[in-house]
């Protein structure tokens, strides 16, 4: 099969309930406005900030449009997908298919990534003047845009992403600052997998990760009584998060799906390092601790 249309070789786990028991639920602003600078203050303090209102309608269902024509192509046609086109199903999603109506082949895809440069619906989105806008406001410089997915946690069989840093996934050096963006595509609910954070802690830097269940924070430390913030989205509504905001989504075990837009920006400038610098900072037990 080839590398860019392949299955998740992660198969689902079970793990403990209270790894996602939310404290509290994430306020969210109406829309995303750059001259405010409290919404600018909340996620600089916070590390994440959440809005009602990012996409309208018509671009939502242009994003779903998209999505569905290159599952397409890519569970027909996978010699078409770009060589760095990743296109991933979930390690329990059918195997055959093209047995399946196109509309439904989706409810068994992970993920897309690095589309972007191919997919001009995708690219107005990323390029969208609100998106660059905050993300400059958010930054202090001029954004680049650094990573495209889109994250599908398909129903029932969509499988958790433990906790975990974004910027531990990152060539980039330490430091650099590092902004996702999340936009619902459905409405992201607690049923169906919605993202879950710990606010503020983002201002600690780097933590330690381990390959456990995926690449992730370990289990023990983010457990207990530290503060869980759900964020449960409407359709079209966005989150603006810091590269080094702990957070995760549980398993997504309702009849629901839950399709979203991630973006991640850096200065744009920014020098990329190497997977062993990054391992330096994030990579734990390549220094002999263990989880």
């Amino acid at each position: 099969m080839a590398k860019t249309h392949d299955f998740d070789g992660i198969a689902p786990v079970e793990y403990g309930e209270s790894l996602y028991r939310p404290t509290g639920v994430l306020p969210l602003r109406e829309t995303p406005n750059p001259d405010d600078a409290s919404q600018i203050e909340d996620y600089r303090t916070y590390g994440v900030v959440g809005f009602a209102e990012w996409l309208t309608p018509e671009e939502v269902a242009s994003a779903r449009q998209a999505i569905l024509d290159w599952v397409v192509k890519g569970s027909e046609h996978p010699e078409e997908i770009p060589e760095h086109f990743c296109l991933q199903f979930e390690h329990l999603a059918d195997r055959n298919l093209t047995s399946l109506p196109p509309e439904e082949r989706q409810d068994h895809v992970r993920k897309l990534m690095t589309f972007v440069r191919w997919e001009p619906r995708m690219m107005a989105l990323a390029q969208h003047p609100k998106i660059l806008e905050f993300a400059r406001a958010c930054l202090d410089a001029e954004p680049e845009l650094f990573q495209d997915m889109a994250l599908l946690k398909p129903p029932h069989i969509g499988r958790e992403k433990p906790w975990h840093q974004d910027h531990a996934y990152f060539n980039v050096p330490k430091g650099t600052p590092v902004l996702g963006i999340w936009i619902a595509l459905d409405d992201a609910t607690l049923d169906n997998g919605c993202m879950h954070f710990k606010p503020g802690r983002h201002r600690e830097g780097p933590l330690p990760h381990f390959s456990v269940r995926d690449w992730q924070l370990c289990d023990a430390d983010m457990e207990g009584d530290d503060v869980v913030i759900a964020a449960p989205l409407p359709c079209g509504g966005a989150l603006v998060f810091d590269g080094l905001t702990p957070h995760g989504t549980p398993t997504n075990h309702s009849p629901t799906r839950r399709r979203a837009l991630q973006f991640h920006y850096i200065p744009k400038g920014t020098p990329r390092t190497t997977t062993e610098d990054r391992m330096e900072i994030f990579g734990a037990g390549a220094h002999g601790a263990t989880c």
